[in-house]
């Protein structure tokens, strides 16, 4: 069990870089969430101040944000710990949770967002595949430590 507590940690932090770096604003994804966002619509001073905001309650969202990684985490190393499968059947069950869960989950946040609709098929693709590459990131680097 605390296997699997030090690998959901180790996990959230995989997913914390990869989020960061996904979503940068040098990257065409980072682009097209700050375009959702509705940041493209305001000057720079109204960009700033909206951060200067958001900044005080910030460490409230990157924490529930890492608990909801650690979830994932923990979850993959259980799987990747309990089962005498290949590191393969791993992969291919991580792609059907992948498909079957986190796809409608995102689509569904997002058919219910208030989210342009011009950029609504950018979104999705762009948090769909950012999960994916995550939870397959973790399934390597676990499987390599497992």
């Amino acid at each position: 069990m605390m296997t699997i507590i030090l690998f959901g940690i180790l996990g959230a932090i995989i997913s914390a870089v990869i989020g960061t770096l996904w979503y940068s604003m040098g990257t065409p994804m980072g682009k097209i969430h700050m375009k959702s966002l509705g940041f493209d619509k305001l000057s720079k001073e109204e960009q700033k101040k909206k951060i200067e905001e958001a900044k005080p309650n910030m460490w409230k969202s990157y924490l529930l944000q890492m608990f909801l990684s650690f979830l994932t985490s923990a979850f993959i190393a259980a799987i990747l710990s309990y089962q005498k499968s290949t590191v393969l059947a791993v992969y291919v069950e991580i792609f059907a949770i992948w498909f079957c869960f986190t796809i409608p989950l995102i689509g569904q946040a997002l058919l219910w967002s208030n989210c342009d609709k011009k950029l609504v098929w950018k979104k999705f693709f762009s948090d769909s595949f950012s999960n994916l590459v995550t939870f397959l990131v973790i399934v390597f680097i676990f499987s390599l430590i497992i």
